[in-house]
């Protein structure tokens, strides 16, 4: 069929047009200022972008048009449509649907799904779950909200058939791996989009406040993620956080399957020992040992969510833990990006202030107690741009030395957030307006030996490529 898919450059539309492509599939698609790297992605594999949201698109009559949930009913200041080409579908009576749910029709379908949810950690876990199958020999389909380093591509269908039956009465179904959102559908489905995939291993990794432009309190995503777990069948596996209360509540409102769980000491599944070279318990008995590059708890935590997941399909924990020994990460997960007069300049995804938080707190760990930590942060996603949580500043970046935060786009003060701190010229925090400005400050306070963190959800002006120039 051809489908035409509006919002295409967003990492998981973009994934799903891949997806599409690899299938057979005839794919075109729009978005607003078509921007890489997913249009680089779809370019090389020919797929036709198109700039905007024009009306005129109609023409392409596709047999479908998959609408991306930036696409909304919204009217501009002089009353014409956001979007004139979702208007057009409407008028015209053409057949359209979300993405999430043509993937679940057109993809997974008649596939053993294993859905990662959670607040935190979703790219990183799902990531670490294909990898591990995939170094099972069980080639596995994936759809990541970014790009896994192990694979060098975000999403791709897998193999056909399972290589070799699994446990299980639908042991013969091949396997796909989906990071799964809690984040609405679109605009016409508010329901979160993982109630589309029908997973058979359902991982619940955390789960904290957060989404709070669609999302009026905890007890609000405490019920999705309930919707979440009604899907699953009673032969398939719920992997939960023992450690969060949350989760504890969600499951119970009631829960048909068979729940493993992991993080705490009488969990299903244990660690023991640094999260960057640690014993692995199942039931309280070492059954692995892993021995990696990453660090912080919460890459402990996310690895025993993998191979709590892996096990329902059979792969072993010591070939789990073998696995994940070789993982590289996802790009932009703590990925340094250069090294410049004695510096180190990351980049990483964090942006909730627990995410944050973990990042910090695990390069601090890694690094010891006397080396410099500079923190430079972006609140760009809609829950920071709002301000629900600038209370949690302080806290979130405990473990940075010296903390610079971009402010333009906000309507609440950083500066008074982050009072408790200090701000100001020589002082712990600095804000600015601007990405110059705030090259400005990190530049006149980097020394050589310091490692510098840029976090943020977007491409935040592209300030490490700016500042690895700035610092030569």
């Amino acid at each position: 069929m051809h489908i035409h898919i509006l919002g295409i450059c967003g990492t998981f539309m973009g994934g799903l047009a891949a997806l599409a492509r690899e299938a057979g599939h005839k794919v075109t698609g729009c978005d607003a200022g078509v921007y890489p790297p997913m249009s680089d992605q779809l370019r090389q594999l020919g797929i036709e972008l198109i700039e905007g949201y024009g009306a005129d698109q109609i023409a392409l009559k596709p047999d479908m048009y998959v609408i991306g949930n930036v696409v909304s009913r919204k009217h501009l200041p002089d009353g014409s449509p956001k979007f004139p080409l979702m208007e057009a579908i409407l008028d015209t009576g053409a057949a359209y649907t979300s993405g999430p749910q043509w993937l679940a029709e057109h993809v997974l379908r008649g596939r053993h799904v294993l859905a990662v949810a959670g607040t935190h950690g979703k790219t990183t876990t799902t990531s670490m779950l294909a990898w591990v199958l995939e170094c099972a020999g069980l080639q596995p389909g994936f759809l990541v909200g970014g790009v896994p380093l192990d694979f060098g591509v975000s999403a791709r269908l897998g193999a056909p058939k399972r290589p070799a039956t699994g446990p299980g009465p639908m042991g013969d179904e091949p396997v796909f791996v989906i990071e799964a959102d809690e984040y609405d559908t679109a605009f016409f489905d508010k329901r979160s989009k993982f109630v589309h995939y029908r997973p058979r291993t359902a991982v619940l990794n955390n789960l904290e406040f957060d989404h709070a432009d669609i999302f009026d309190d905890l007890a609000a995503i405490e019920r999705q993620f309930h919707h979440l777990v009604r899907t699953v069948p009673s032969t398939g596996r719920v992997v939960t956080n023992g450690l969060e209360e949350s989760l504890t509540r969600v499951l119970g409102h009631g829960c048909w399957s068979e729940v493993r769980a992991f993080g705490t000491a009488v969990s299903d599944f244990s660690a023991e020992g640094d999260p960057s070279d640690f014993a692995v318990l199942r039931h309280g008995k070492k059954v692995g040992q892993l021995t990696w590059s990453l660090t912080g708890v919460h890459n402990q935590l996310n690895a025993l969510a993998a191979i709590a997941a892996a096990d329902h399909l059979g792969v072993s924990a010591e070939v789990a833990c073998e696995a994940l020994s070789r993982f590289q990460s996802v790009k932009r997960r703590m990925e340094l990006r250069g090294t410049v007069s004695g510096i180190e300049i990351y980049d990483d995804f964090a942006h909730h202030p627990t995410a944050i938080r973990t990042t910090l707190d695990g390069l601090r760990r890694k690094l010891g107690p006397d080396a410099r930590i500079l923190a430079v942060f972006e609140p760009r996603s809609n829950t920071m741009k709002l301000g629900t949580m600038k209370s949690q500043l302080p806290w979130s970046l405990e473990s940075a030395d010296l903390v610079f935060c971009h402010t333009a786009g906000l309507d609440w003060d950083a500066a008074e957030a982050m009072e408790s701190m200090g701000v100001g010229p020589g002082k712990r925090a600095q804000v600015a307006g601007d990405i110059s400005t705030l090259i400005g400050q990190i530049t006149a306070a980097a020394k050589p030996g310091d490692h510098i963190v840029g976090m943020s959800n977007g491409g935040f002006g592209g300030i490490h490529a700016k500042l690895l120039e700035a610092l030569k």
